[in-house]
């Protein structure tokens, strides 16, 4: 029997009902090694509360923003609640920044203090903090970089006293500024006030959208990173709300044990880690042996019981995915297991999702239906996905002209094109700038034929590219299964995907040419975003200069 959630006006008032009431509950757990740290709502509260009364002594006022650059963690999370008791604004930035953009979002957020973590490189960043702007640093990670700047987040705990009263905000004020990871272009601060995840939860617990608050426990396992809006709203806020448990991943080795571990009753992930958790079962069990045991009833049961354990997700009622459209084929294989795979659909702009698929007869294709309160429509002239919610950003910060670009009497422009059916299901065809023209003068929409390729095992990543040149072409990254198999019978696979693809296409738009790429896209070189979408105009500008001679080539499957 699901409990009895409150409601209130503000996330931080969430978490002073639970830390009052629930004080010996487990809130935060963090993994090191084989023990976990565990920290209750009490222990956090304090740990908060500390800290806040730590960042008034950096004469840091009601109102000012402060950044967080860390990948997820505890003290993360406690940063977070800190910003909030101090009655500041949280600017949490992508801990991937390199220190060029680094310097640009701390320069437009207009931050008087940072808190830096956990962090993979650390190096010269620090160089990009301008002067005058005060550094908290988390307690050093095992096997993390090594952070000697600012003052040591322990120093300052033992130093200060917890801060005694509950800091409640003005639901109509600033909340946090989330920067937009952006495929293209600098990223923009947009602004979300107060109310605004508050609302969202209450609206779940009404309509039981998504069924979040109808689980008997409530389990977190946060990976993604925290400072974007799905894993914000998604992990952190129903967390908070629901008096939730938090478990985090030491490392990116240790992510699988620590998932198992855990076995979240929420988790969210993007269509990348679940091609990946796939293609891993797949190595262990060929689909068809897989097929074969899932259609034996007394089988079947065992084998989905083992294969979810192995996977973490035995207890997962609610298992969403987002950041990019998942392809149809693999929501389809996922619910042959039992799981749901729930797209969340959305923006930052939107404070995460506009629609979502709960629904068992969601089809495979469609992104689902708009959340209770919103709405969506289709721009009769481009085809663009436009929306409305309670839930809209007041707008980027300091940048009034993006701003009025993108809402338009009160419909916020998302840059996608879509269609809606006769039965309410959005369906993303791809962005409206994705769309290239080939030297004939011919446009071509890349994603409905980069999804047939994702239906390749082993294809990691795809990108449908050819600005300038005669026909299309695809730029590939092999999957680990991909790259262990012989290069003949990948040709011949890839062939087959191509001849697919090209069997739909009108002549101009037929790709003529699958490019293998011996360097993996990732967010080191710029050719994917910290939510593992990717660059096309990186990709353009890495591999442009070559297009052309791949395009011309004699053979149709290249390796670079």
């Amino acid at each position: 029997m699901a409990k009895n959630y409150p409601d209130f006006s503000t996330l931080i008032e969430y978490f002073y009902h639970w830390e009052s009431t629930t004080p010996d509950v487990v809130f935060l757990r963090q993994p090191q090694g084989d023990k976990w740290i565990n920290l209750t709502f009490a222990e956090a509260g304090q740990q908060a509360r500390k800290m806040a009364t730590a960042l008034h002594s950096f004469k840091i006022k009601k109102g000012d923003h402060v950044a967080i650059f860390s990948k997820n963690c505890y003290h993360w999370v406690l940063a977070d609640l800190a910003i909030q008791m101090a009655g500041c604004v949280s600017v949490p930035l992508y801990p991937s920044l390199p220190k060029e953009k680094l310097q640009d979002v701390i320069l437009k957020s207009d931050a008087k203090l940072i808190f830096v973590g956990k962090l993979d490189e650390w190096g010269d960043k620090y160089e990009a903090i301008p002067e005058g702007i005060e550094i908290i640093r988390f307690p050093q990670y095992p096997a993390n970089a090594k952070v000697t700047q600012g003052t040591p987040w322990d120093e300052l705990l033992n130093k200060h006293d917890a801060k005694a009263d509950n800091e409640i905000p003005d639901p109509e004020s600033l909340w946090t500024i989330l920067f937009t990871s952006g495929t293209t272009g600098s990223p923009k601060g947009v602004m979300h006030l107060h109310k605004t995840p508050a609302l969202i939860m209450q609206s779940e617990k009404k309509t039981s959208w998504l069924g979040i608050h109808q689980a008997e426990q409530q389990k977190y396992f946060s990976f993604l990173p925290l400072n974007h809006v799905a894993e914000r709203l998604g992990m952190e806020t129903p967390a908070i709300c629901t008096g939730g448990s938090i478990s985090f991943a030491e490392s990116l080795e240790t992510f699988a044990k620590n998932l198992q571990e855990t076995q979240p009753t929420t988790f969210f992930a993007v269509p990348r880690i679940w091609t990946k958790f796939y293609l891993g079962v797949l190595q262990k069990m060929p689909q068809a042996k897989l097929d074969k045991m899932l259609k034996i009833p007394i089988v079947s049961g065992m084998v989905k019981k083992k294969l979810l354990t192995a996977l973490g997700l035995k207890d997962a009622t609610v298992v969403a995915t987002g950041a990019a459209i998942t392809p149809g084929h693999l929501k389809d294989w996922y619910k042959k297991l039992g799981i749901q795979l729930v797209e969340a659909y959305g923006m930052t702009e939107v404070c995460g999702s506009i629609t979502n698929s709960p629904m068992a007869d969601c089809p495979p294709d469609s992104v689902g239906k708009v959340i209770p309160g919103a709405e969506i429509k289709i721009h009769e002239e481009t085809g663009e996905i436009l929306m409305k919610t309670p839930f809209m950003m007041t707008g980027y910060y300091k940048d009034e002209e993006k701003t009025n670009e993108v809402l338009i009497d009160g419909w916020m422009h998302s840059g996608d094109k879509g269609t809606i059916d006769e039965n309410g299901f959005l369906r993303v065809v791809g962005r409206v700038k994705d769309a290239f023209k080939t030297s004939k003068g011919s446009y071509i929409t890349p994603n409905p034929m980069e999804e047939v390729f994702t239906e390749n095992d082993y294809v990691e990543q795809i990108c449908v590219a050819g600005l300038g040149i005669p026909q299309p072409i695809a730029l590939v990254n092999l999957s680990e299964m991909g790259q262990a198999a012989d290069r003949e019978e990948v040709k011949k696979s890839l062939l087959a995907s191509a001849e697919k693809v090209n069997a739909k296409q009108a002549n101009y738009a037929k790709i003529s040419t699958v490019i293998i790429n011996k360097d993996s896209w990732s967010q080191e070189n710029d050719l994917l975003t910290p939510t593992l979408k990717v660059k096309r105009s990186n990709l353009d500008a890495r591999y442009g200069k070559d297009y052309l001679n791949w395009h011309e080539a004699a053979d149709q499957i290249i390796w670079e």
